[in-house]
């Protein structure tokens, strides 16, 4: 039988992956001082029972200014190390690759967690020894209606947020991690650099579409630099802005064009977080013909993402040559188990679960077959 190409395993430099099958970075808003405990280890474990090739920790501050929320992990100092590690240890003793976001909100720091409200926090809004933080940006363009007017950062400024983001990746390498990826989407900071609705600069980092690449560049030319060369580089992209007006798919296969250059291995592909809302077509795998592209025009393998939710159409993604890799957020938090049951679909076998389970659910599949569905009302069917 040939096996489903969206399980079959990946090469990244010295690191293999099961199958094609990733856990997006997802942000929970649930440590304090970017401290991770027990939460994270069984969200993020549960992946790795569930058959994933690769886990990927939620966007990470390289800084505390640079966090989202108060919830957000960190990794600005090496008190986070141990903490990570652990998750680290957990996901590869379950033959998950262990990945990690490092990432900068820029103008969106200082926010509020969903469930408290949107927007940035407030001395009226914030939770008791919270208060907000002053934010930068590219320019003094606030993240939105009501946020307030981050500072536009100075090119010594620029300096000391690159050190940062190679700090952090340093620590990354400390815990374990096998893979490093630099968020540069969904409207942080190093995406407020790309978008030319957020950058306004006009010294060398700002204006043309080669100078509002320049930043982001420096950064993940930095991380690859202090990277291990045998462990690989992500780098999360917004294909497009929200706005129609904002970043285009040329762009970013431009930027794509200069991060395989640069030693990059995958680029994630997503998209929006400036501009407003959505102004592109929206359904099934919506996003999944941006990584197509990227792959295609600057010949570097992606990783697809966007209402992914069924095993077949993850199957076609990889085995149509769209991306190399399909990621998910939302479907992954729903089934933890989606990479083992898109096994268990495709192939008909159980291989691919826990052995403390795969046994037991294959026995148990055998009967059910016996049986047929339940039809109910009545509770107790039974052969006669």
């Amino acid at each position: 039988m040939n096996l489903p190409a969206v399980l079959a395993p990946l090469r990244l430099r010295k690191i293999t992956l099961r199958n094609r099958l990733a856990v997006a970075p997802m942000c929970q808003y649930s440590v304090t001082d970017g401290f991770v405990g027990d939460y994270h280890l069984v969200h993020l474990g549960r992946f790795a029972l569930g058959g994933f090739g690769l886990v990927i920790v939620e966007a990470t501050g390289v800084t505390p200014e640079g966090r989202i929320s108060h919830g957000d992990v960190g990794l600005w100092s090496d008190e986070h190390v141990p903490g990570l590690a652990r998750v680290v240890d957990f996901l590869h003793a379950e033959g998950a690759a262990a990945g990690i976001q490092l990432a900068h909100a820029g103008a969106k720091a200082s926010s509020l967690r969903p469930w408290d409200g949107s927007g940035p926090v407030t001395e009226g809004s914030a939770r008791p020894g919270e208060a907000p933080w002053p934010t930068v940006s590219a320019s003094a363009v606030p993240a939105g209606p009501g946020w307030p007017e981050p500072h536009a950062l100075t090119v010594e400024e620029l300096a000391g947020v690159r050190d940062a983001f190679v700090a952090a990746t340093r620590r990354a390498e400390a815990a374990g991690f096998d893979v490093v990826e630099v968020h540069a989407a969904h409207g942080y900071l190093l995406h407020q650099f790309l978008s030319p609705l957020t950058n306004r600069r006009e010294d060398p980092y700002g204006g043309s579409r080669e100078a509002r690449m320049r930043f982001p560049l420096e950064v993940v030319e930095a991380v690859r630099a202090a990277w291990p060369e045998e462990k690989p580089l992500l780098v999360r992209v917004s294909a497009v802005d929200g706005s129609s007006e904002g970043l285009t798919v040329e762009d970013t296969v431009a930027f794509a064009r200069e991060l395989r250059a640069l030693g990059v291995d995958v680029v994630d592909v997503s998209g929006g977080g400036i501009g407003g809302g959505w102004e592109h077509p929206i359904g099934y795998g919506y996003q999944v013909p941006y990584a197509a592209a990227i792959r295609e025009q600057a010949d570097i393998p992606t990783m697809a993402v966007g209402l992914v939710v069924d095993a077949r159409q993850a199957e076609a993604i990889v085995a149509g040559g769209a991306a190399d890799l399909v990621a998910l957020a939302r479907e992954a938090q729903d089934d933890p188990n989606f990479a083992v049951h898109t096994a268990r679909e495709l192939t008909g076998e159980h291989a691919t679960y826990p052995v403390q389970a795969g046994p037991r659910l294959a026995s148990r599949d055998r009967l059910l077959d016996r049986l047929g569905p339940w039809t109910g009302p009545d509770p107790v069917q039974v052969l006669g």
